[in-house]
């Protein structure tokens, strides 16, 4: 998963100011560049709208807690994909691990063929045996809706009656090989992508979510997808982007947890009410 960051800079203000010449006092120059620096930093982050109390986010044992009236509410998961290998799932569980998620497959970024992850069903077998809840993630590289149809499609055939308790996700990022077919598409184009995608995941009964750093979900109309935001930003301090209020965090690439010999990423999930009837 990428983790590429956004940098804006704000709007020049010389359109403004050009047919005022000496006139307009300095100061207020000043004032315009500031305000606008201020709103466009203020409309990307918007971290005053957060529902979350950060005071009640704890870093215990190398694991984000959430807290509320004292009392621990999230729950502790991880997201794995072939590149983990092979897991030892009964000490991913005992190691507090609550939950995972799982990546169902991809899209091939340059050729556009799907592949399923080389390991998906060795770990939904390991994971389901041990009593472990998962969902799934999907990489897209769609470049139109009906190729994010196919690809909801694709993930509908792989976890068909599987047990997917957790959300389905669509994870749409830009590649750094410039062929990249996804690379340079509108931001309304990957907006009705995501649409599509998430539209199917729910009509089949399950959560839909979008996933994405402040990057990949600034490229999106985020507020017209229908669906719940998985964010990635990693820091061992509260995240510093809440425009969306985000339900899963991966704060973390690099976790150690026990059954895994490589690194992994590290996830938080605040409110459980998100989560899938099983099927």
């Amino acid at each position: 998963m990428n983790t590429s960051t956004s940098r804006r800079s704000a709007a020049s203000p010389n359109r403004m100011l050009q047919n005022h010449g000496s006139k307009l006092p300095f100061i207020v120059v000043g004032v315009i560049v500031v305000a606008l620096i201020a709103f466009a930093v203020g409309a990307f982050s918007c971290s005053d709208t957060t529902k979350y109390n950060w005071d009640n986010l704890k870093l215990e044992n190398g694991r984000m807690v959430y807290y509320e009236n004292d009392e621990a509410v999230s729950t502790a998961g991880i997201d794995v994909s072939d590149l983990q290998g092979s897991i030892d799932w009964q000490a991913v569980k005992d190691d507090g691990i609550d939950f995972t998620m799982l990546r169902c497959g991809r899209r091939g970024s340059t050729e556009g063929q799907l592949y399923t992850d080389k390991r998906y069903f060795e770990n939904v077998e390991g994971a389901t045996r041990v009593g472990l809840p998962y969902g799934v993630y999907f990489f897209s590289q769609a470049t139109s809706e009906d190729e994010a149809l196919e690809e909801a499609e694709y993930v509908l055939s792989l976890i068909n009656g599987a047990g997917v308790t957790y959300p389905v996700v669509y994870d749409q990022e830009p590649v750094t090989d410039s062929a990249g077919r996804a690379n340079n598409l509108s931001a309304d184009q990957l907006t009705k992508n995501a649409q599509a995608f998430c539209k199917r995941i729910e009509e089949a009964g399950y959560t839909p979510m979008v996933y994405g750093n402040q990057y990949d979900l600034s490229r999106l109309n985020i507020d017209q997808i229908n669906a719940a935001v998985w964010y990635a930003e990693y820091t061992n301090e509260p995240p510093t982007s809440s425009y969306h209020d985000f339900v899963m965090w991966q704060y973390s690439h690099t976790g150690k947890v026990s059954g895994i010999s490589t690194d992994v990423d590290m996830d938080i999930l605040f409110e459980a009410e998100w989560l899938s009837p099983e099927r």
